[in-house]
């Protein structure tokens, strides 16, 4: 298994042209092999109080080129939550950033926004459970709090899990 990160940050629809852009050069890319990849992916924060203007049309842009996309609300801070605790009610991204800056896991400030992923590998059961109760309870991305991060991961590590 081979992943590659973007190094693309910011407002949906700019991560989701860069890995577009990235999904149709990796084929000519020494970079990357010259090999196309099986998926790419962008993991994007709904925001709040005020979700992204473009994350619509991010979404249809993602889904007409076949790059997936999983969505946070309010933002990633919320899946480093639902490690240690439920989440429950409605926050802004930087009220979750703050929550979690209490909560003194791993080095993460909202300042610095790193995180050490050992304090957090042993929990992501507690986590996944706690993102699919989430997502049981609403009617998709737009309520918050809510998260699919917990797909991606659970893709990646049973990828890392087969031979080859």
């Amino acid at each position: 298994m081979s992943i590659c990160v973007g190094g693309e940050h910011g407002e949906p629809k700019s991560l989701v042209r860069a890995a577009i852009e990235h999904k149709k050069r990796a084929s000519r890319s020494c970079e990357d092999r010259r090999t196309e990849y099986d998926e790419v992916w962008c993991v994007i924060d709904v925001e709040a109080p005020r979700p992204h203007a473009g994350l619509d049309e991010a979404l249809a842009l993602a889904r007409r080129h076949g790059v997936e996309v999983v969505l946070t609300n309010p933002c990633f801070e919320l899946w480093i939550l639902l490690h240690f605790r439920d989440v429950s009610g409605y926050h802004t991204s930087e009220a979750a950033q703050k929550a979690l800056e209490k909560q003194g896991i791993g080095g993460y400030t909202a300042s610095r926004k790193h995180l050490d992923f050992e304090s957090v590998r042993e929990r992501y059961p507690n986590a996944a459970d706690r993102a699919q109760r989430l997502r049981q309870r609403g009617a998709g991305h737009a309520d918050n709090p809510w998260t699919a991060v917990d797909q991606l991961v659970g893709r990646l590590m049973a990828a890392g899990q087969k031979p080859g």
